[in-house]
């Protein structure tokens, strides 16, 4: 009878891990994929403040005084969203750029009361970022606002 009660218990052993290995691994899958899209979301969040500072030394004032031209969107995901990408693919990594002011200076007079005020440049970079899980896909974002600076 001692042999019974044995075999009863590892039967049941067997039973709680074939109900509790499952739940376990699905947990640990769903940390390490959403570990993984909060890496990206933090790649995607550092672009925009790269991309944004980039294009904020680069204006009007900065094309007039050294001759070069002013900073275009395809100048910022060329030279600092594209090359900073690491492990992001390209073609699912995309930007805008927009400033405040049209001219990109430093600073626009109001032409109502005269006061100054900082013109901005925003950046915004997405990426379709499709899980390692093979879940569905998802669009991260994160938009950056910087003073034009030069």
């Amino acid at each position: 009878m001692h042999r019974r009660a044995a075999a009863r218990r590892r039967a049941a052993s067997v039973v709680e891990s074939a109900i509790v290995y499952p739940a376990t691994f699905l947990v640990v899958l769903g940390l390490a994929v959403g570990g993984l899209g909060v890496f990206r979301y933090q790649q995607v969040a550092s672009l925009a403040r790269e991309g944004a500072r980039w294009a904020s030394v680069r204006g009007g004032q900065y094309a007039s005084e050294t001759g070069n031209a002013a900073a275009t969107q395809q100048d910022v995901y060329n030279n600092v969203i594209k090359p900073n990408g690491f492990g992001l693919d390209p073609s699912r990594l995309g930007c805008t750029v927009t400033w405040s002011n049209n001219d990109n200076w430093p600073v626009r007079i109001s032409s109502d009361n005269g006061a100054a005020t900082a013109n901005t440049v925003t950046v915004t970079v997405t990426y379709q970022w499709l899980p390692e899980a093979y879940l569905g896909g998802l669009t991260l974002s994160s938009t950056s606002v910087v003073p034009v600076a030069y």
